[in-house]
């Protein structure tokens, strides 16, 4: 029922779902027909079943329709005042709304008795409208504020898995581009000066960023910083190609997915190869879906035995389907001479 929502702090504060989205309005009609039958069953006599299941639920889900209008209409502003005041704000309007409902229902019986009817005295009936709705009122608010608390250590892990993977910068990478700036100091100290310009804008996009998604652009240029500065040491054994040219730069992306995707690819491929090998990135759209997919050859007899590769994989999976949902995918293929990754998530542009 609830959708989850992306802030500045990357923490989901939304209480209540979007009563006015389709799915939701389905859910709650879904559920009060489950409440109309079961509260029907606990009264009904034989061979009155399916009479008195249509005036219950006639009568619930007009209750579920207006309530679900009612809370789409003061949600957003109630949730304003806090968690807590909202639980109270929405508890008591809901409640209000069911008895006066009740009321115009009996006052309805009594004008038009032959189309609705009540069998119970006006004060069971408001007593009973009142000790039921309090009760699903109550456990239904409860309810969204466990799926609300439950979202949001959902986004604080996510938050705290970036965190890990931003400070994941391997040791032997770090190391080789020392040495690699060092070896060129006297050799090419020009082109020491990038380098070192190149890993400080690196180490800046790994561990200085904060936000939880970036551009594409943004993404692509940290991985092209990436290869350069592993292009220094491997020289010709690493080449990369980058097809590219048709995704929009402006689209949004989970922050750190291209660059640890290409440092997989080369530290467990190329790295492997004596002779090296080349890296393939492309990219397209297809139906409001991008699709980038990284490709590398395979060493078929050496293989790392550390597990980062399938680390970062894990990361980056559970980040897209806290963000895209089922909407996104991270998929590997690979055969004795090829590893490839493809990312596939719904196309969002930045409106700024």
């Amino acid at each position: 029922m609830a959708d989850t929502r992306d802030s500045e702090d990357g923490q989901a504060q939304i209480y209540l779902p979007d009563f006015r989205a389709p799915g939701t309005v389905l859910v709650v009609l879904l559920v009060a027909e489950l409440i109309a039958i079961a509260l029907t069953l606990t009264s009904y006599e034989p061979g009155t079943f399916l009479t008195d299941l249509s005036k219950m639920s006639m009568y619930v889900l007009w209750l579920a329709l207006l309530g679900t209008g009612l809370l789409s209409l003061i949600g957003p502003w109630a949730e304003k005042q806090g968690s807590t005041r909202a639980f109270v704000m929405c508890f008591f309007a809901l409640e209000l709304m069911c008895l006066v409902l009740a009321e115009l229902t009996w006052q309805t019986t009594i004008r038009f008795g032959e189309a609705v009817i009540i069998n119970d005295t006006h004060d069971r009936f408001i007593l009973r409208t009142f000790a039921t709705s309090s009760i699903i009122i109550a456990l239904s608010m409860r309810y969204l504020y466990v799926a609300s608390e439950w979202r949001r250590s959902i986004v604080l892990e996510a938050q705290a898995r970036i965190s890990a993977l931003q400070a994941l910068i391997r040791p032997h990478f770090l190391f080789n581009s020392m040495n690699t700036i060092a070896s060129l100091t006297r050799s090419d100290p020009k082109q020491a000066e990038e380098a070192v310009e190149d890993l400080a804008d690196l180490l800046r996009a790994n561990l200085g960023s904060q936000k939880n998604r970036t551009s594409l652009k943004q993404e692509l240029e940290v991985a092209a910083i990436y290869q350069r500065i592993e292009k220094l040491r491997l020289g010709d054994r690493l080449n990369v190609r980058w097809d590219v040219a048709n995704l929009p730069m402006r689209a949004q992306i989970p922050s750190l997915t291209i660059q640890p995707l290409l440092e997989n690819a080369i530290y467990h491929g190329i790295e492997l190869l004596p002779e090296g090998g080349q890296v393939v990135v492309t990219g397209k759209v297809i139906d409001d879906q991008l699709q980038i997919e990284i490709s590398n050859p395979v060493a078929k007899d050496e293989k790392r035995k550390t597990g980062g590769n399938k680390m970062a994989l894990q990361n980056i999976r559970q980040r897209f389907e806290l963000a895209y949902g089922s909407s996104a995918s991270v998929s590997v293929t690979e055969t004795d001479e090829n590893h490839s990754v493809r990312i596939e998530f719904p196309y969002d542009e930045d409106e700024e």
